[in-house]
């Protein structure tokens, strides 16, 4: 079966400006403009299966909003190919946008003054869509993201968390076989981002949807995706499903145990006490040194333990571990060095 997508040597660089120091330099440069070669996205390539869930993570300026929007066809790659449900995105963007739903958390396509339920009809155009069908994917998705009591508001009056859920319910108003969420949790709250997180999971579920996910957020790789996709520098740096990932780059390990004893002594080689309150103590063991089960041995022979519980570390601490272990851009091939590797969206791009 064709995959849903599919990248090959993808690599997108954007001729910048340089930026003049003082009032000649700046004067000169109108005339004769400096540029310079900054690398966004670089010789990516991977393939997504359809119905699969994956996360494309990686620190700021790492390549992942370009990426996206080189599958999205709203930029051109510089060099590479690349295949979104058997379109060429930046050739066939017409035709894809039928079949893609897209959402920029920093972008809105609610129309800011009007209600979400003005937008949602204007769509309905817009996709094509026969009325009726429409009116009735409409009606569910309405009832199954909760947004019926702010569809008559202007969008600029609703909270952050209302106006991300009126942008999904745009995003697969007609029926999108893959989703590309570009940090669709940012800046929300706690509850809010849980919230999201499962509608997004049970429309992938329920439907067979192809997700491609950016975010910041560990938990939204955790709760949403199978698979996850690491960018470094603009390069993939690890391709691996979660569990896998967690496998992989788990050293450590996380204890609190309960006991009979108020103050009960944990002094075990391999073991760290990161908290201690009267009856509990949480504890980290470092797996190089001490397996799991010999420590819960040593401590049932020191301590009456009431309750014991093995946590692994937040995948926080796991994704930083990747990244502290990715090549610096200092240390990648002469081709790369010889280019500015901040993001693009710290310089001025050349006209």
């Amino acid at each position: 079966m064709q995959a849903a997508v599919e990248l090959r040597g993808l690599r997108k660089v954007f001729e910048v400006r340089e930026r003049a120091a003082g009032l000649r330099a700046a004067i000169r440069a109108l005339y004769a403009p400096s540029t310079r070669a900054v690398v966004a996205v670089d010789e990516v390539s991977f393939r997504i299966e359809r119905g699969e869930r994956v996360a494309f993570i990686g620190p700021n300026g790492a390549g992942k909003s370009t990426t996206i929007k080189m599958l999205c066809g709203i930029l051109h790659p510089t060099a590479g190919e690349a295949q979104v449900l058997s379109f060429v995105p930046w050739k066939q963007r017409t035709q894809l946008s039928f079949h893609v739903g897209t959402v920029f958390g920093q972008r809105s396509q609610l129309y800011y003054q009007l209600p979400a339920a003005d937008t949602f009809d204007l769509l309905c155009h817009v996709y094509e869509q026969e009325r009726a069908q429409f009116a009735q994917r409409r009606d569910q998705l309405i009832e199954a993201f909760g947004v019926g009591p702010h569809l008559y508001k202007p969008v600029r009056q609703l909270s952050l968390g209302e106006r991300m859920r009126c942008e999904l319910v745009a995003s697969l108003l007609h029926a999108p076989e893959i989703l590309l969420l570009d940090e669709p949790t940012i800046g929300l709250d706690v509850s809010a981002k849980a919230v999201i997180r499962q509608l997004v999971r049970e429309q992938a579920e329920r439907h067979g949807r192809t997700l491609l996910l950016t975010s910041h957020d560990t938990a939204d790789m955790e709760q949403v995706c199978e698979r996850v996709i690491v960018i470094h520098h603009g390069r993939v740096l690890l391709d691996q499903s979660v569990q896998s990932l967690r496998s992989s780059y788990i050293k450590r390990k996380r204890l609190t145990i309960e006991t009979v004893e108020a103050q009960p002594r944990v002094e075990l080689v391999g073991v760290t006490v990161l908290r201690r309150v009267p009856h509990r103590v949480e504890l980290e063991i470092d797996l190089t040194v001490a397996p799991v089960e010999s420590v819960i041995g040593a401590l049932l022979l020191k301590v009456r333990v009431r309750d014991l519980t093995v946590e692994d570390p937040p995948m926080d601490e796991i994704v930083q571990a990747i990244y502290d272990s990715a090549p610096r851009a200092s240390d990648c091939s002469s081709a790369r060095e010889a280019v500015d590797l901040r993001a693009p969206e710290d310089v001025e791009l050349a006209s």
